[in-house]
């Protein structure tokens, strides 16, 4: 099957969902292990219980096993003067790394420690918090789908008692329930797999407390991947359009445009997509350029939305932004400004740029920073994906390791 195929079908349509697994025996802690902290984990009466331990960071009780695709359900009690999560598609820093995390105004960098805990946890708080459920890019970006503001989402945690939570992960999708309500529902594609583990967070009171889960149960769907447009040597699957010079060289695409120039050229995938993620590298050294989706014809481009969707890549013009260009267009849908811009975007160098879209949902990342992000948009639904090269300026411009996000089998 042609990899363009696998990524219409980026969400799984099961036949027959898979049976349940119990991830916890309800008598030991076999197919888990402690990475991080010194927090104490035991079993009580078929209950886990991860107890805080004074002077100790955030500890985890982390899966043997790595999961991808999935569904996860689990039951947990927190002593409300504690807050604690659940890591899902988490790793571990293999040498001491420098991260940007967002800290609430602004992003910062801070070092990691080899060894630490990193990924998506679903947040675990106290109904004062209003955060449970929501999701945290723990030692990383920090909150990426917070529900304090989501008048229900916010109070659907109760304090002293058991709360179901509900986690579906599938591709770039993650969704949260707690007790039957909606929490956060994030599209993000920075880790696809990885384990599981509990959270005992670092703690400083008058005396310990404890948190505690029980029936933890999961049905493993496979995972996605990343799978390569092209065969990464040749331009095959691409079609030129109108001005400017595309060359393959190493896995490199570059294209290039001089002053005298007065056509705008495109580079096109040769298939149409409806719903689809996919991911690339670019990097522009001088001019203006763009990556589009769900495009229509080039050379009909006066029809209203026929010229489908335009992310920005030129830095001088805000990395990120979206837009819908063409005669009777929209134009600017969003522009993110200049001092956002640097906090992401990277000069002279390979920049990462992401695109999800489903339906009328539509997000985008660089260097995995959410730059745009609609739902229900009235744009096109389907369409090519396309390298643009403007004319009538120096251009110069390299895209590379374009991969889109199928399901694996």
């Amino acid at each position: 099957m042609r990899v363009w195929l696998l990524g219409i079908v980026s969400s799984l349509v099961l036949t027959a969902a898979p049976a349940w697994t119990s991830l916890f025996d309800g008598k030991s802690l076999k197919g888990w292990k402690q990475c991080n902290g010194s927090a104490p984990y035991k079993v009580e009466k078929g209950v886990i219980v991860g107890t805080t331990a004074e002077g100790s960071p955030n500890s985890f009780l982390c899966t043997e096993k790595s999961y991808g695709d999935f569904v996860l359900e689990f039951e947990v009690q927190v002593d409300p003067r504690l807050n604690s999560g659940v890591q899902i598609r988490s790793h571990q820093y293999g040498a001491e790394t420098a991260v940007k995390t967002f800290n609430g105004k602004a992003m910062v960098e801070r070092k990691q420690p080899a060894g630490r805990v990193y990924g998506y946890q679903v947040e675990i708080a106290n109904e004062k918090a209003g955060v449970s459920g929501g999701i945290y890019d723990e030692a990383r970006r920090g909150w990426l789908a917070n529900v304090a503001q989501d008048p229900a989402a916010s109070k659907a945690f109760k304090d002293n008692q058991w709360n179901k939570y509900r986690v579906e992960a599938m591709g770039d999708h993650i969704k949260v329930t707690v007790n039957g309500v909606a929490a956060a529902d994030l599209v993000d594609s920075v880790d696809l797999d990885g384990f599981i583990a509990l959270q005992v967070h670092a703690f400083k009171g008058d005396s310990p407390a404890q948190v505690r889960w029980r029936n933890l149960r999961i049905q493993d769907l496979g995972k996605h991947a990343w799978q390569p447009l092209g065969d990464g040597k040749t331009m095959q699957g691409w079609v030129r359009n109108g001005g400017g010079e595309w060359t393959m060289t190493n896995g490199v695409l570059a294209g290039r445009v001089t002053p005298d120039e007065q056509k705008r050229g495109f580079l096109i995938w040769n298939e149409e997509w409806k719903d689809f993620t996919v991911r690339l590298q670019y990097k522009i050294v001088q001019g203006n350029s763009g990556v589009f989706f769900r495009m229509g014809d080039p050379d009909n481009g006066t029809e209203v939305n026929k010229m489908g969707y335009e992310v920005e890549v030129d830095p001088t013009r805000d990395a990120g932004s979206l837009q819908e260009p063409g005669r009777g267009a929209r134009g600017w849908i969003l522009h993110t400004g200049p001092a956002e811009k640097m906090d992401y975007f990277r000069p002279n160098e390979f920049n990462t740029l992401v695109i999800h879209a489903h339906g009328g949902d539509l997000t985008l990342h660089v260097n995995d920073v959410k730059t745009s992000e609609f739902k229900n948009d009235p744009g096109r639904k389907s369409g090519r994906l396309a390298l643009q090269l403007n004319p009538r300026k120096e251009l110069e411009v390299y895209f590379k390791d374009i991969a889109i996000l199928a399901p694996v089998r």
